[in-house]
């Protein structure tokens, strides 16, 4: 992923955490949920990249050392269960906010 196509995605994930404390009335709480809601999304993004960097990662490995496939496999799925637990950590703050 470029510097660029990072920064943006920085900077938009700033934006989008000031926005709820900018709404000054309240209205049913909408801001609240819309705000839930993209950082539930943001949340998965950025656990979807994870595993996927982490897959791509162990497969290399795996087809420059076949010997070691069953102890990169092994560290891979701990990994991807660690970033999932984190994510689902994520999601419950999120929506319970």
């Amino acid at each position: 992923m470029s510097q660029a196509v990072k920064l943006v995605i920085m900077a938009a994930a700033v934006m989008l955490s000031f926005a709820v404390p900018a709404f000054a009335q309240e209205v049913a709480g909408s801001g609240t949920l819309n705000s839930a809601a993209i950082g539930a999304g943001i949340i998965m993004l950025g656990a979807g990249l994870g595993i996927g960097k982490i897959g791509a990662a162990a497969v290399e490995s795996m087809a420059r050392q076949p010997e070691k496939a069953d102890d990169i496999r092994g560290a891979m799925i701990v990994g991807a269960a660690l970033i999932e637990g984190a994510t689902f950590f994520g999601l419950i703050v999120c929506l319970a906010a």
